[in-house]
């Protein structure tokens, strides 16, 4: 059913039901049907020339004409699903008001749920044509004046959302996702209920997912307490909440649902430098160095699956790296034959928000991938933020895919084929680790399988983060505070908030985290003042070699002078300075040739990972194209007259609207890097979700390579929500997307195809 008929049928049987209800006396009951109605009537009326006019140019925002994915659609979509209910609702009102057996008080109380969505529906589409009118042509994030997206974050973030999580939470979604989406929903209140009582502090058990019985029965309830929490507690609570499927109970379920692999070993790689050979000189190579930045030299955690036990795989050389799990330890069973080493080998890097999860969280999808490819997969278990900031984690990813492609052979792999494979925060590491490969001259991984990859982690908006305000799982307060403490300046509390949330212990945790981070911020402000100090005087001393914490790729990097990829040019980097086309002249673009020289084992790293800042001057840097008066009128401006969507009632809440410079960085959004390092990027494989925030990240990034001339794909998966590979085993629709994961692996890798 088109658009234009099914807001039509709903206005009629809208209409018919307002008749009737009105025509049933002056009870309470009937007013509110009456009243619910004629809202329906209005808001349909309303929504359908927005949707009508985001639906007539969303297909100029596609890959190509194979892949019809953006934001627009996303949201064209999901308002569709919304009417689609309503419409279904109002047949059913329709042909049983009548009966005696028509609960009355529940098909009221769902009338008013999807009318308070649709509301706030119609408003995403309003933000949506505002982004149309503000956005460089062909672009899907906003570009200009950081101002101006500051107002259109600070305007957003107060709609109303706990409408989004009570009785319609997941409407969107394919149903047999729903009753997990309310699972996990029940089970998050219930966490921060105890965790703001303090009752368990931070480590929790599995009992705190089952304790939400009043939340159960009270989607109402449920979706206030959900929003009140998106709204105040901060990356801590989420941090904790996501490790709950690492505790010991929840962890040993999903093993023995998993399949049964021969190996699955946590490795502990010493953090001990050693040589790569150059790709363009075999004979020459370049010195690894173990991960420095933040913390220093330390171990990098590992986990090798192989479905089969395979040669190498239980040499005395590589169970010196292995690190005791008790009794998960003893998985590994000797076989009396050996299987030959794979000619493939996979290095997985999880996803989790940069700041939660490790390879145990992943793994019952992994051996899965382990069966199904035949071949050893190497997990990372990377440092978290906000403990472990940015660049620790692509540090450690980096460091470990070197150590893979020297050691293949003890991990049962010939090395022949390499895919880097990762999932959200993975697959930004996925591309950040091969942009640093080939920046180091080694070996780069023969493609990459990115599912639902985060690339643009600058606090921007586009269509398809409109639909943070209705997932459970990506809220944009959540995203916010994520990137923040990836970026190294974890989120404040607002000073409104309610701080006994976090109990007297959680007080104190925090307050030592905020003194520690204020301290690390203050060190690192005095190395880059005097850095630079330093270098306007033209005499900068080399670093001493009796310093090793200094010669971290992130501290490094500040004694570079400017040049290609000097402080300047890259903290003033936008989309639009990029393009989508590939050029020819790349003299405008910043570069980043290494030659063998310069990576030699004196050098190992001349990368710029932190850029300086000017007293925010980016901040105030607004392109031509935009007209001052737009921006004085702010976003209200977008919504007709008459129309009020509904605010959140937990007051304001405190995000950073204006981005670091570091977010800015290509090796942390690597959708903004210069054009001549995404062509060092090998086959780029992509599995996007249709209803995540983060579509608009994969779209944009392979319409760059694609502009690029980069061998690049983009599949998109309807109707299920980011993270669908930990819920591969849940549902049809789940495993017949990760099976489309797989198959991306597969061709990377020249695998034949699974027996028919």
């Amino acid at each position: 059913m088109d658009l234009h008929t099914m807001t039509q049928s709903l206005v009629t049987l809208a209409e018919d039901n307002m008749a009737f209800f009105s025509s049933q006396g002056p009870g309470e009951t009937a007013r509110r049907l009456t009243g619910v109605f004629a809202g329906i009537r209005e808001q349909a009326l309303g929504l359908e020339p927005a949707l009508g006019r985001l639906l007539s140019v969303a297909h100029l925002f596609d890959l190509d004409t194979e892949t019809p994915a953006n934001g627009y659609r996303s949201l064209v979509h999901t308002a569709r699903c919304c009417l689609a209910h309503l419409l279904h609702k109002s047949r059913y009102v329709a042909s049983n008001r009548r009966s005696i057996f028509f609960r009355t008080s529940h098909n009221l109380a769902e009338l008013e749920a999807y009318l308070a969505a649709l509301t706030q529906l119609r408003a995403l589409a309003y933000y949506a044509q505002r982004l149309l009118t503000t956005n460089q042509p062909g672009r899907l994030f906003f570009e200009g004046d950081e101002r101006v997206i500051a107002d259109f974050l600070r305007e957003y973030v107060t709609l109303h959302k706990g409408c989004f999580y009570g009785r319609c939470l997941g409407f969107q979604f394919t149903p047999a996702i729903r009753p997990f989406l309310q699972t996990i929903s029940i089970g998050l209140v219930s966490f921060g209920e105890h965790y703001k009582r303090n009752e368990t502090g931070i480590s929790v058990t599995a009992s705190s997912l089952f304790t939400g019985g009043r939340f159960a029965i009270d989607p109402e309830l449920r979706g206030a307490e959900f929003e009140r929490i998106i709204q105040n507690l901060d990356v801590h609570f989420w941090k904790a909440f996501w490790n709950i499927t690492e505790i010991q109970v929840l962890s040993s379920l999903a093993n023995m649902a998993s399949t049964t692999v021969r190996v699955s070993r946590l490795l502990s790689l010493p953090p001990v430098a050693f040589e790569m050979p150059l790709t363009s000189d075999p004979e020459l190579t370049v010195t690894i160095s173990p991960p420095l930045a933040h913390t220093g030299p330390g171990p990098v955690l590992v986990r090798l699956i192989s479905y089969d036990l395979r040669e190498g795989q239980d040499s005395k050389e590589l169970s010196s790296f292995v690190r005791s799990e008790g009794p998960r330890s003893l998985e590994l069973r000797l076989r009396p034959q050996q299987a030959p080493r794979s000619r493939a080998l996979v290095v997985h890097i999880h996803g989790g928000g940069f700041v939660a999860q490790t390879s145990k969280s992943h793994e019952p999808y992994l051996k899965s991938w382990a069966q199904e490819l035949g071949a050893p997969i190497l997990s990372i278990d990377y440092s978290l933020a906000p403990e472990a900031p940015f660049p620790r984690a692509l540090e450690e990813c980096f460091y470990a895919y070197c150590w893979a492609v020297k050691h293949c052979a003890l991990l049962g792999s010939t090395g022949e084929r390499i895919c880097l494979a990762g999932d959200s925060a993975g697959g930004n590491l996925c591309f950040t680790v091969s942009l640093r490969a080939a920046a180091y001259g080694v070996r780069v991984p023969d493609g990459i399988m990115a599912a639902y990859p985060a690339t643009m982690l600058q606090s921007t908006a586009s269509p398809s983060r409109l639909l943070s305000l209705m997932d459970p799982l990506l809220p944009l307060s959540v995203l916010s505070k994520c990137v923040s403490a990836y970026a190294g300046a974890e989120t404040e509390d607002h000073p409104d908030s309610d701080q006994k949330a976090l109990g007297v212990m959680g007080l104190v945790q925090r307050d030592t985290a905020l003194l520690l981070r204020d301290l690390r911020l203050g060190a690192s402000s005095w190395l880059n003042s005097f850095l630079e100090l330093g270098g306007q005087k033209s005499h900068l001393k080399s670093v001493s070699k009796t310093e090793p914490m200094r010669r971290s790729v992130s501290e490094a990097a500040l004694t570079q002078p400017e040049g290609p990829l000097g402080t300047n040019s890259l903290k003033s980097l936008k989309l639009h300075d990029l393009g989508l086309r590939n050029s020819s002249d790349t003299t405008d673009t910043p570069e980043l040739s290494l030659s063998a020289e310069t990576l030699g084992p004196s050098a190992p790293s001349t990368i710029n990972f932190l850029l300086g800042s000017e007293d925010g001057s980016e901040m105030s840097e607004a392109p031509e194209e935009l007209n001052n008066k737009d921006r004085v009128r702010g976003v209200g401006a977008a919504f007709p007259e008459g129309f009020h969507p509904r605010r959140c009632s937990q007051g304001a809440m405190w995000m950073p609207l204006y981005s670091a410079p570091i977010v800015k960085n290509p090796f942390m959004s690597p959708l903004l890097a210069p054009d001549s390092m995404l062509q060092t990027l090998p086959p780029v494989h992509i599995v996007a979700c249709a209803l995540d925030p983060m579509l608009d990240d994969s779209v944009m990034f392979a319409r760059r390579l694609r502009g690029l001339g980069q061998p690049v794909t983009l599949r998109v998966v309807e109707d299920l929500p980011h993270g669908f590979l930990s819920l591969a085993a849940l549902c049809r629709e789940t495993r017949q997307a990760a099976a489309l994961c797989v198959e991306r692996i597969r061709l990377i890798l020249n695998l034949p195809g699974p027996p028919v």
